[in-house]
């Protein structure tokens, strides 16, 4: 079972540092940060062998005149890209002029040139190293869009004990708390077109959803319903939204419109929650239920039909849907039960076999995964002593490896947005 196809066969990449071209003492500062944020971009990727820094070529071109690709194609570097440039700060303005060159093409090693210009500053720098970082991404993973521009939403535990919603880049820097409601609010969702924030947020009638604008900054109306309203998940063409509700007495899987309105159950056993589309048809819904004891992963079709059980035991939660269809990604205790080896863990799971791997393993309780927009990454929580208040967000490559910490405690249920 393979998830990130072509991982195995990585290009060998180098990332020159940019050649100022500016005295300005800001320069300085943007450009180390323009250059280590492209590095890690390229780094994070997942598809590519990084050379380092020390192994590269001591000159610093700036411009297609100025690089010997033969020096860069020969060993110790043995590239077979190389992306450089040059960077420029006047007036208050960046401008940088990024390369990325085939060092294996001697005659003709240009595949593409762009130049961006944004305002003089360390977080645009950061931005314009995403956005050159995303641009050979694509060019180099076969139009595959990069994930260096890409946000995930989360939740923050405060210092009083209450939990908002927050914002974070994807590789953790940014983070800033978005609600400020003095109530918990759990479980945030993106919508496709990343303009709304659907969520669960405690009330006087117990947990409702809620929705942030990301547009105006603020909250907007969604109506409330009885029971109990948690776990919304947005459909991918991002005209429904499910959510888990016990309006008539006991938890089923809901649909209505993103205004609320036109709801409908699809489901009528009870003990059935955390609904994730398949995003690439949108005809699939995955969910937890407790039907038949402990909770299980089941499938089912979006109108309800065609529920099919995918765990054979144990206490799974929290699945998410992988970009591509192929996957769910969940959280589940496999020996759940008093004295049982192991703990929560992430697996992945193949939805047409059934066949899962396990991808996290001794690094305490698990939970709450989440896929990046190119399929190749996971986000999740993670708690390595399993106390709430430990919790911190992670991330990994979808197979399991290059797993490193995006927030520290006080991090939970992230979800990585679909572009």
């Amino acid at each position: 079972m393979e998830i990130n196809k072509g991982a195995a066969d990585k290009i060998r990449v180098a990332a020159a540092d940019f050649k100022p071209l500016s005295a300005d003492p800001q320069a300085s500062s943007e450009k180390r940060v323009f250059d280590t944020t492209l590095f890690s971009d390229l780094s994070s990727a997942g598809i590519f062998d990084m050379v380092s820094k020390s192994m590269q070529p001591t000159a610093t071109p700036g411009s297609q005149q100025e690089i010997s690709i033969a020096q860069w194609a020969s060993a110790p570097t043995s590239a077979s890209m190389v992306a450089f440039g040059n960077l420029n700060v006047s007036a208050g303005k960046l401008v940088v002029n990024g390369f990325l060159d085939d060092a294996k093409n001697a005659q003709y090693p240009l595949i593409f040139t762009k130049m961006y210009t944004d305002e003089a500053t360390d977080d645009a720098a950061r931005q314009v190293a995403h956005r050159f970082a995303d641009e050979i991404i694509f060019r180099l993973s076969g139009g595959v869009p990069g994930i260096a521009e890409s946000k995930i939403y989360y939740v923050r535990l405060m210092g009083d004990g209450v939990k908002e919603i927050a914002e974070m880049d994807f590789d953790g820097a940014n983070q800033h708390i978005l609600t400020h409601l003095g109530t918990d609010a759990i479980s945030p969702r993106v919508s496709p077109d990343n303009s709304r924030i659907a969520f669960s947020a405690l009330s006087r009638d117990g947990f409702q959803i809620k929705m942030y604008s990301l547009l105006l900054n603020r909250p907007v109306a969604f109506p409330t319903a009885g029971g109990s309203n948690i776990s919304p998940a947005w459909g991918p063409g991002g005209s429904q939204l499910a959510f888990s509700s016990s309006r008539l007495g006991r938890n089923d899987i809901w649909v209505s419109d993103p205004q609320g309105a036109m709801a409908r159950r699809l489901t009528s056993f009870g003990f059935d929650s955390s609904p994730t589309w398949n995003p690439k048809t949108g005809s699939q819904i995955g969910f937890i239920s407790g039907r038949t004891g402990l909770p299980q992963l089941y499938t089912m079709d979006s109108d309800g039909s065609g529920v099919t059980r995918m765990t054979d035991g144990g206490y799974a939660s929290s699945p998410s849907w992988s970009p591509n269809g192929q996957f769910i990604a969940f959280a589940w205790d496999r020996k759940y039960g008093p004295g049982a080896p192991g703990g929560q863990d992430i697996y992945v799971m193949e939805v047409a076999t059934k066949r899962w791997i396990q991808l996290t393993n001794g690094i305490g309780r698990c939970d709450f995964p989440t896929w990046s927009p190119d399929g190749r990454h996971i986000a999740f929580a993670n708690s390595p002593d399993g106390r709430a208040n430990h919790t911190r967000i992670m991330g990994m490559l979808a197979d399991g490896t290059d797993r490193k910490a995006l927030t520290g405690a006080g991090a939970d249920m992230p979800n990585w947005s679909w572009k």
